[in-house]
């Protein structure tokens, strides 16, 4: 997937802090595509990944559930 898409509003994680280590994500691509593309926002340029709307979803409720192990 390509960052150049003019469709993609790129949006920074709100739980995001001063650190550098932030995650960004369009939401405005999901609806019409069902893909949730995410980024570093430290290299705007660099590579997207590409999550199913489902799948992301599950991610972030489990995140917010405090369901996933400790890294």
């Amino acid at each position: 997937m390509t960052t150049e898409s003019p469709s993609f509003r790129w949006v920074k994680s709100s739980y995001s802090g001063g650190g550098g280590t932030c995650v960004e994500w369009a939401p405005s691509n999901v609806a019409a595509t069902g893909v949730v593309p995410v980024r570093d926002s430290k290299d705007p340029s660099g590579p997207v990944l590409a999550f199913p709307a489902a799948a992301f979803a599950s991610f972030t409720a489990s995140v917010k559930a405090g369901t996933l192990g400790a890294v």
